[in-house]
């Protein structure tokens, strides 16, 4: 009687979960529309949607008759039948919507979508694996790397990516290598939580000490050009940098969520979870391997951008629980309505002129970090 009980309220709680992801879901596509809509020339959010779909059936009917007269002398009269019925009256959609929408708009919402997922996941992961809820890919230093790469850029014009993607490879090259620092100061004096977050604070104020010096030596153009791209920005998104975060948003999400189980246990302790079998070196190695992959594929594009990987996890927590199979995507939605949310008030706020989404974040973050830390009761962690 009691195990049918306990199951009812296991699918109760599974079903109540699943629900809030949905409606997480439903809230972004709304939300995007919404922010497509937003700008200097006012579309209404029914011709938002139209034309998206528009287009998208456009592109992909383009794109199968390409295919199938590509393959045309292999079925030469399913290709040109293909073509003759389907695309001998095809036309695009409007023009100038297409032009405002598709080529303007919408890469910047869905940057914004992409870089507030892979934020909130990387900070859910990393606090996960050191079961620390400061644990964030800022507070480990890898945002502080990222920002010495760039600045090494700016100021010097040195680094080791071409000169048009010189801040974007130097940015991502230093995260991965502040990565590795951490990791390797961890590793030297055996790999815990403890160790990875001193070693991580260690890196962050070297790196930090390392931007200043640069800032001291650098004209003023290029001190204004750093501590603009510090701010975070979404402005620079285009077709070509949604598409290389998403690839590693879909490569490093369904390691996490393999990862999810283990996870779970090692929130019991390091001793419980090797009793049960978990590798947890592995686990923290891949975790934060990928947790820093994941983030360094945002920042280089976008800039700074704090408190959605410490913040959005924390939210999820108190509305779904702990349960990583359900709180890594959680926090993936919830990550990307808040950094979607925070750049549709700057862009909106002081119109014209657009706030930097950084500095969104952090007066949206504050205020709910403050919450947490006043809150005398440990229920959303």
């Amino acid at each position: 009687m009691k195990e049918r009980s306990a199951r009812k309220g296991y699918v109760r709680k599974t079903v109540q979960r699943l629900t809030v992801l949905g409606a997480l879901a439903c809230t972004i596509i709304l939300l995007s529309g919404v922010a497509v809509t937003l700008g200097s020339y006012r579309i209404g959010l029914p011709e938002v949607y139209m034309t998206i779909l528009e287009k998208a059936i456009f592109e992909f009917r383009m794109t199968l008759g390409l295919v199938l007269l590509g393959m045309y002398k292999y079925l030469p009269y399913t290709g040109f039948l293909y073509l003759q019925q389907n695309l001998a009256g095809v036309a695009p959609p409007d023009s100038g919507l297409v032009t405002i929408i598709w080529d303007y708009r919408l890469p910047r919402v869905l940057m914004a979508i992409i870089a507030g997922a892979s934020l909130g996941l990387a900070g859910a992961v990393m606090q996960g694996i050191l079961r620390n809820p400061l644990a964030s890919p800022f507070t480990l230093g890898i945002a502080s790397a990222a920002s010495f790469g760039a600045s090494l850029a700016i100021v010097l014009g040195a680094g080791f990516a071409s000169s048009g993607s010189l801040v974007v490879g130097n940015a991502f090259l230093f995260t991965l290598i502040a990565s590795a620092a951490v990791y390797g100061l961890a590793r030297y004096r055996g790999i815990s939580p403890e160790t990875m977050i001193m070693a991580g604070i260690a890196i962050m104020y070297l790196f930090s000490a390392m931007t200043s010096f640069l800032q001291y030596i650098g004209s003023s153009e290029d001190v204004h050009a750093v501590v603009f791209w510090m701010l975070g920005s979404l402005g620079r998104s285009t077709w070509d940098t949604v598409a290389k975060s998403a690839i590693v948003l879909c490569i490093t999400f369904p390691v996490f969520m393999y990862l999810a189980r283990s996870l779970n246990t090692l929130a019991a302790g390091d001793e419980t979870a090797t009793s049960l079998g978990v590798p947890v070196e592995m686990v923290r190695i891949i975790g934060m391997a990928g947790a820093s992959l994941l983030t360094a594929a945002v920042i280089c594009f976008t800039g700074t951008i704090g408190f959605i990987g410490l913040v959005a996890p924390h939210i999820t927590r108190m509305i779904i629980g702990g349960d990583h199979r359900f709180l890594l995507p959680g926090t993936a939605f919830t990550g990307a309505l808040l950094l979607l949310g925070a750049d549709s008030i700057g862009r909106t706020i002081m119109a014209p002129q657009i706030l930097p989404v950084g500095i969104m974040t952090a007066f949206l973050g504050v205020p709910f970090f403050i919450y947490l830390f006043l809150r005398r009761r440990r229920d959303y962690w």
